[in-house]
C-alpha cells in the first residue's frame, strides 16, 4: 500500500486545535493540496515587473497557466495534474505536488492593464505591467462672473 508523506500534518492537527479558540486561522493549513509560488515585485519608472517561481512545478507549461485581470485584481492560477500510478509501481514514498495554484494582487491605478505581458522562462514566470502615462498638468484659467 502506498501512501503520501505529509511532514507537516502534525501542524495542521495544531491548526484545527486553535481553531476552536480562534475565529480566524491562526495557522496556515501546511498540508494543503493548494500550493502558491513565490513572487518579486519591482517597479521601474515605466513598468511593474512580477515575477512568480515555478520551480517547484516540473512539468507546468506555459498552456497550464492562466493570467486574468478583473477589477485591477491581476489573478495568475494552474494546475499540475497527478500522475496516473498503478498499484504495482511499489511507491514507498510520494511527496512531489500536484494540484492547483493561485496567487492575486491588486495593481495600482497607473498599471495599463490592456498592455499586459508574460513569458515564462527556466521555472519563471514574468509579468510585465508597463504604467500608462500621466496626463501633463496644465493650468485651466476660469472666468468668475460678477
Amino acid at each position: 500500500m502506498t501512501t503520501q508523506y505529509r511532514p507537516l500534518s502534525l501542524m495542521n492537527e495544531l491548526q484545527r486545535e486553535l481553531s476552536n479558540f480562534f475565529p480566524s486561522r491562526a495557522v496556515a493549513n501546511f498540508d494543503s493540496e493548494e500550493w502558491s509560488p513565490a513572487v518579486d515585485i519591482a517597479e521601474e519608472e515605466d513598468k511593474y515587473i512580477i515575477k512568480a517561481d515555478l520551480p517547484d512545478l516540473p512539468g507546468v507549461k506555459a498552456d497550464d497557466i492562466k493570467v486574468t485581470v478583473e477589477n485591477d485584481v491581476l489573478t495568475i492560477k494552474g494546475e499540475r495534474e497527478s500522475e496516473k500510478r498503478e498499484q504495482s509501481d511499489h511507491y514507498k514514498r510520494i511527496e512531489r505536488f500536484s494540484g492547483s495554484f493561485m496567487r492575486r494582487f491588486t495593481l495600482p491605478e497607473a498599471a495599463n492593464l490592456a498592455k499586459i505581458k508574460a513569458k515564462t522562462t527556466d521555472g519563471v514566470l514574468e509579468l510585465t505591467v508597463p504604467k500608462q502615462a500621466k496626463a501633463k498638468a496644465k493650468p485651466i484659467e476660469i472666468k468668475v462672473d460678477k
